[in-house]
């Protein structure tokens, strides 16, 4: 490892803005350490960027497999100076009561649920270490609400309320942070915008700007609701 360099955790890692916040802290020098759902692009990072980095299939709706996933990872790995919680999932449009119970689920399962699992598995060591910085992903739709969204809104402003609260009970030395990445044309976007998204950044281009953003962030911010500047 690279003087200088910093762990980073990072779910959701195998596409969107999490595929490209991972190119783009792999070219800086710091070392990833990721997962998501599809094994075929697990291997391709794998195979991509090998040792010491580190990726693994998960399904972060799963206390258990995220335990095992933090078990793994702590054995060969000292606890990160970021984790980010940016794995999520959106409704398909529609109306709140053309949303199905088990659609809605879905989008809590993944959104919050599965970032408190993460939190509960990764953070222990965080805290015995006395630093690091965790980042959980919100949305303008945390700060604001559309039609259409609501699943998907009531999600992000329950992280913007959580990571306050977790803020508040972070020792020093810690912070938690939640960050609204901006309007970015990703597929989750296009499911929402259709082809206007192409107006707006893509994730390569975004990473750029977000990652260093990032690593700029400790303990000052904690607490604090921030916006990737310039998206």
């Amino acid at each position: 490892m690279q003087s200088g360099s910093k762990i980073v955790v990072l779910t959701g890692v195998t596409r969107g803005l999490g595929r490209a916040m991972a190119d783009e802290f792999v070219r800086l020098g710091h070392t990833v350490i990721g997962c998501g759902r599809s094994r075929a692009e697990i291997e391709t990072l794998t195979n991509q960027f090998p040792k010491p980095h580190d990726f693994a299939v998960v399904d972060i709706t799963s206390n258990e497999q995220v335990q095992a996933w933090a078990d793994q990872i702590f054995k060969t790995h000292r606890a990160p100076d970021f984790l980010l919680n940016n794995a999520g999932v959106i409704n398909r449009n529609a109306p709140l009561w053309e949303i199905s119970a088990q659609e809605f689920s879905r989008v809590i399962e993944v959104n919050l649920n599965g970032t408190a699992n993460v939190i509960r598995h990764f953070i222990p060591p965080m805290i015995k270490s006395r630093k690091g910085v965790i980042i959980n992903f919100s949305s303008g739709w945390g700060r604001s609400t559309s039609r259409d969204v609501a699943p998907y809104c009531a999600t992000k402003w329950g992280v913007e309320g959580l990571t306050q609260a977790l803020a508040q009970e972070l020792p020093s030395g810690l912070a938690a942070i939640a960050l609204n990445p901006g309007i970015i044309n990703t597929a989750m976007l296009r499911s929402c915008f259709g082809d206007s998204a192409a107006s707006y950044p893509t994730a390569v281009n975004w990473a750029r700007i977000a990652v260093p953003f990032i690593l700029k962030l400790d303990g000052r911010h904690s607490g604090q609701p921030l916006s990737v500047p310039g998206i």
